[in-house]
């Protein structure tokens, strides 16, 4: 089975004062705590716009990839928790946050429901997904649309995105 593939995102500060990357880098560090998996990659960090575009700050973003063994209903609650002590308060969609942590991927697992929705119902539509993911895994194929994440980034055009 492939690797676990988890977005990372924040705009916000940690509730402690702590800016977006460096609550992002402690997200990290937590995903590397959890029981049964290990971190085996982490993408550069990169900024990019708000999507839908909006007056938020920019998003620090990464991907990480962790080896081991995970339900997805469990592993959802798990990134949940970390989000909730890192201060996510779920809101409106698209809203600024502290912490987001997204299961992209697990393997080539495709599952339509309950939650979480494999690989992840937008994330071959988000360069803010693709770019780290591309650095971690490259030649990821999409487990639905059989497509490489080279190929799902060169379908999206230019992005705004940049390395940090």
């Amino acid at each position: 089975m492939g690797p676990i593939l988890i977005g990372i995102g924040a705009n916000l500060p940690a509730p402690d004062g702590a800016p977006p990357l460096v609550a992002c880098q402690r997200a990290v560090a937590a995903l590397d705590a959890l029981a049964g998996l290990r971190l085996v990659g982490l993408s550069r960090w990169f900024a990019s716009a708000p999507v839908p575009a909006s007056d938020q700050p920019d998003y620090v973003n990464a991907v990480a990839a962790l080896r081991g063994a995970a339900e997805p209903a469990a592993l959802l609650a798990r990134l949940a928790a970390i989000e909730a002590r890192f201060g996510r308060r779920r809101g409106a969609a698209n809203a600024a946050r502290t912490l987001d942590l997204d299961i992209i991927a697990m393997g080539g697992l495709v599952r339509d429901a309950p939650d979480p929705v494999l690989p992840h119902p937008r994330a071959h539509l988000r360069g803010f997904v693709l770019i780290p993911l591309a650095e971690v895994a490259p030649g990821w194929v999409h487990p639905r649309l059989g497509r490489t994440v080279e190929d799902l980034l060169a379908a999206l055009g230019p992005q705004a995105v940049r390395p940090l």
